[in-house]
């Protein structure tokens, strides 16, 4: 028996559900049973029945599958595929910036750790970030931990002032797209689609910023033969193109998230044989983070 084929008979003998965000190799996004973006995949975790979740992706993916299902055993397949952006962080850092702005609320992007999410009043993700912002009363909001997305907020929110923490906090994958890329696309021609995770001058040369699912709503339902130029992860192209075969999708080679490229069919085999890797979080933490969560969740419906 292949390798796919005795993930798929354990996941059935063991009624799991296997969640891969956009970013991980294709054959473990062709798979699994939901493929998305982190606020897609959220929203799946908090109303699956299955006893066992494997989630292929990062660990403050996994992490927040746990926090939304207490009860359930959540498995990552690589114990070290972490998210950099995500280590910028720091709860130390979160209780500085809470002093100095006391009257401010923090929102963190799903993109960080459970500790840190504990210390946040509400989560966002890229697809509702600009929606959560809006919703909170006061002035000033604290925003973590990606700076270019904190940008587009304030940009999309002008009467906020959105602080960011840290400074500089960034995503390196979204970092490497330059203006060198928007003029190639430009010369190509199509509909330039951007992720809030890169650099405010990127933003503003594409013609879309959204996040992943975004994207796919973007594309849903246009007519084929339209040419697309995706700026985040390469593999983004690869699950738009098994959506939508009839368009053309240009990806830049070196968008590469090499945490997300950690997870292969071996290691999803082995975590659903051994059920090895379970996502463990102290319970006080889980129940602070938990809060924000699902305020999020209630405001990105």
């Amino acid at each position: 028996m292949n390798l796919m084929r005795r993930i798929l008979a354990l996941k059935e003998e063991k009624h799991a559900i296997i969640l891969a965000h956009n970013y991980q190799r294709p054959e473990i996004q062709d798979l699994a049973d939901v493929v998305g973006d982190s606020f897609e995949l959220a929203q799946k975790a908090r109303e699956t029945k299955s006893p066992l979740i494997v989630f292929c992706g990062v660990l403050f993916m996994a992490e927040t599958a746990k926090i939304l299902n207490p009860g359930k055993k959540v498995l990552i397949p690589v114990r070290d595929a972490t998210c950099p952006l995500a280590d910028q962080l720091t709860p130390d850092m979160l209780l500085a910036a809470k002093a100095r702005h006391p009257d401010a609320p923090v929102v963190l992007y799903i993109n960080s750790t459970a500790v840190c999410k504990a210390l946040a009043d509400v989560i966002c993700t890229s697809a509702n970030a600009v929606k959560v912002v809006r919703s909170l009363s006061g002035k000033e909001v604290i925003v973590g931990p990606d700076a270019n997305l904190a940008a587009y907020i304030q940009s999309q929110v002008p009467e906020k002032e959105i602080v960011a923490l840290p400074p500089n906090g960034h995503c390196y994958v979204h970092e490497c797209f330059t203006t060198e890329d928007l003029d190639d696309a430009r010369r190509r021609g199509g509909t330039i689609l951007c992720h809030p995770e890169c650099r405010p001058e990127i933003q503003h040369g594409s013609d879309l910023v959204a996040s992943t699912g975004g994207m796919v709503r973007a594309v849903q339902g246009q007519q084929g033969g339209r040419t697309w130029h995706i700026l985040t992860e390469k593999e983004m192209g690869y699950r738009l193109k098994t959506l939508y075969p009839g368009q053309t999708f240009y990806t830049k080679e070196e968008a590469v998230c090499e945490d997300m490229k950690k997870t292969t069919l071996e290691n999803l085999l082995e975590a659903l044989e051994h059920e090895q890797h379970e996502v463990t979080i102290p319970p006080d933490i889980m129940e602070r983070a938990r809060g924000a969560i699902e305020r999020m969740l209630v405001i990105g419906r």
